[in-house]
């Protein structure tokens, strides 16, 4: 027989008074109460810690050593306790590689459906890239109509400089007659005209076969052999007599034609050749893809990552702004900051460098720094090819010599990565800066992890989109899909549909799932980690929450609600600290501490059903019910400084009468403007 409640005897945790309550099991129960009063320490310093604790204590021994020594909280004893989950305010993952997209693991779905069902595009700009297995492209050829003459060709150069008169050599001694060249036939003897400064393409033909019954193994084995010779590459020619060739050739043959992968249709849908591939290797400029597997759509691995930021999506660099934070003073003389020692003396060596960049640019260094051009300040930032001529001076004679100029920025990332000097390095990153990565322009994926899309969109754009996008996004994209990528896709859709489904339901529509978790504030981290328990399905369990409604816009306030009940109703107990009227009221139980904050409180005021709830004495109570309410005060207090939007409005009129002149036609559509009304004394 289950235990209809959770029973506390005897909490004395913080500033609780030795208080005793009876909470119901499977309900919605909200604690409320004055800040200090005792919530968060009968939710979770007693309720939830003892629930941990005993849970960890089921463990093996050797288990428990990794967790630690939980201490008892102050409570004489508490019954039918479940396995508690706590869903606090603090911010998720302090780690630069979570997003939301990790933590509430739609980026894992997203990895197995980019392998799966996604499609390569060349880099290069040739169209998309497919691969068929050897029995694919037989059922191809079986697929054709009886009486099509059918050839297998292996392609073994492709738009490639050269003669070949050796591999014309080894194909005849391999015991094949005839070859395409450029698209012309010829026999291997043929003196086959070829110039060694153009491109070519050869292709042997390995089999002509007439498509009728008894051929399959034939055309097995010759199309096998095609692909061997062909490195993974197959060409089949096909020309019907009676019948139209099957639409999937037809189209795969347009397609290629388009892309400028090899393919040829001639328009009457009798003849056509197309281009098969084993592997996903461009026929056009031979860019290959390895297998497609979901690390390689991982930045957080270095198969998939971008290899300039390791999968960051940032580089944290030297900022020419905070390196020359003073644009009005001289280039030599204090304008480089970290040039410069604490008592404002510019470091030795550094004037007379510049001055010699200057020399061989051709600019004054003793000018202002803003006053250099963009050649001037390339220079001063990223450094010269050819080497600088430096004067010295020591007493009265002056010494020359050559060296290298790479710049300021590359000398400060030098003296940052070699010093072992703490104090060095927390100088130096004073003038760094936290920028894009320049080569995935912050994607974090490598170009080849990109270069898969489903829909025509990459992973990164899929990432970039809303909560509210993408979901509309996945519900769309079955029409999308064919039967095949339809059937493998099925489930993975399903998933990350229910799972923004649930983001969306507890306010969260606007976040976006590349979003950094460690940029997140308390309130959303938890509705993201509710999301996740809701998505997890677990029932028995005790769900204790600190106000989840906090930073949620009032319209969203009724879908958190909901979400809290859909957790209850899998049968499960929620424990939810809270403040906000709506959630009280949807409450099935409700318990107040109080009556005061601190030593004043940590006793039951009141608790009950709402209805009961309403009848006590407590202030909660009288507060909802009406008994008591804040007046609206009938006089407002008179600011005792001027209103700063009263200087802010003539320059909004004036920036929008610039406006208005500047697009006269957008100006003749528009309504009258209204006369503005006299500031009132």
């Amino acid at each position: 027989m289950s235990i209809p409640s959770i029973t506390v005897v005897g909490a004395k945790e913080n500033n609780l008074k030795d208080i005793s309550v009876s909470i119901p099991r499977d309900k919605l129960v909200v604690v409320t109460g004055l800040s200090g009063s005792g919530k968060s320490s009968l939710a979770f310093d007693t309720i939830y810690a003892e629930g941990q604790r005993r849970y960890v204590e089921s463990l093996s021994a050797y288990a428990r050593q990794f967790l630690g020594q939980m201490d008892k909280p102050d409570v004489e004893h508490i019954d039918g306790l479940s396995p508690a989950v706590s869903i606090d305010q603090k911010s998720a993952s302090k780690n630069p590689r979570s997003t939301v997209g990790t933590v509430t693991e739609i980026y894992d779905y997203l990895r197995i459906m980019f392998a799966r069902v996604g499609t390569p595009y060349c880099i290069n700009g040739h169209g998309a890239i497919h691969r068929q297995s050897t029995d694919q492209i037989v059922d191809v050829a079986r697929s054709l109509p009886e009486g099509t003459r059918l050839q297998i060709l292996a392609p073994v150069v492709r738009g490639r400089k050269g003669e070949y008169k050796k591999e014309l050599q080894d194909i005849a001694k391999a015991g094949y007659v005839r070859v395409r060249v450029d698209g012309r036939m010829y026999e291997v003897t043929d003196d086959i005209p070829m110039d060694r400064y153009k491109q070519h393409t050869i292709e042997v033909v390995v089999d002509r076969i007439v498509v009728k019954e008894g051929v399959e193994r034939r055309v097995t084995d010759s199309i096998e052999a095609a692909l061997k010779m062909g490195k993974g590459m197959v060409q089949l020619v096909m020309e019907s007599k009676d019948e139209p060739l099957p639409d999937l050739v037809l189209n795969l043959a347009r397609q290629q034609a388009t892309d400028g992968q090899g393919g040829e249709e001639t328009g009457d849908g009798k003849t056509a050749e197309a281009l098969f591939s084993e592997s996903y290797s461009c026929p056009v400029c031979g860019y290959s893809l390895p297998e497609l597997e979901p690390r390689i759509f991982s930045f957080n691995s270095p198969y998939g990552a971008c290899p300039e930021c390791t999968g960051l999506g940032t580089k944290t660099e030297f900022d020419p702004t905070l390196v020359a934070p003073d644009m009005r003073k001289p280039l030599r003389d204090g304008a480089i900051a970290p040039f410069v020692y604490k008592s404002g003396e510019v470091k030795d060596w550094w004037p007379e460098m510049l001055d010699s960049v200057g020399r061989a640019v051709g600019f004054d260094a003793s000018k202002p720094i803003g006053e250099l051009d963009e050649a001037a300040l390339h220079a001063v930032w990223n450094g010269l090819d050819e080497p600088i001529v430096v004067q010295m001076k020591y007493g009265r004679t002056t010494r020359t010599f050559n060296t290298e100029w790479k710049g300021v920025l590359a000398i400060l990332r030098k003296r940052f990565e070699e010093t072992e000097s703490e104090w060095v390095k927390q100088d130096l990153e004073q003038y760094m800066g936290t920028k894009p990565c320049p080569v995935c322009q912050g994607r974090r994926l490598k170009p080849e992890s990109l270069s898969v899309k489903i829909s025509k969109r990459d992973m990164s754009e899929v990432t970039r989109m809303s909560i509210e996008a993408a979901l509309a996004f996945f519900d769309g994209l079955e029409n999308t899909l064919d039967a095949r990528q339809k059937t493998i896709a099925e489930r993975v859709v399903k998933e990350v549909s229910e799972r923004l489904r649930f983001l969306l339901d507890v306010g969260l529509a606007y976040l976006t799932l590349d979003r950094s978790a460690n940029t997140l504030s308390g309130g959303e981290a938890q509705r993201i980690r509710l999301a996740s328990q809701i998505g997890s399905g677990l029932m028995g369990v005790l769900y204790v929450l600190d106000e989840p409604s906090i930073g949620l816009h009032q319209r969203d306030n009724r879908r958190l609600i909901e979400t809290l009940m859909r957790l209850r109703d899998l049968g499960n107990t929620v424990l939810v600290v809270e403040h906000d009227e709506e959630t009280m009221m949807a409450a099935d139980w409700l318990l107040e501490l109080g009556p005061g904050a601190g030593e004043h409180g940590g006793k039951v005021v009141a608790e009950g059903t709402p209805e009961e709830f309403l009848k006590s004495d407590a202030v909660t109570a009288q507060y909802l019910s009406g008994r008591k309410r804040i007046e609206i005060p009938k006089v407002r207090r008179q600011p005792r400084s001027p209103n700063p939007l009263e200087a802010v409005a003539p320059v909004v009129a004036e920036v929008a009468a610039v406006e208005t002149k500047v697009k006269p036609k957008a100006a003749a559509k528009a309504k009258p403007k209204a006369k503005p009304r006299k500031k009132e004394a």
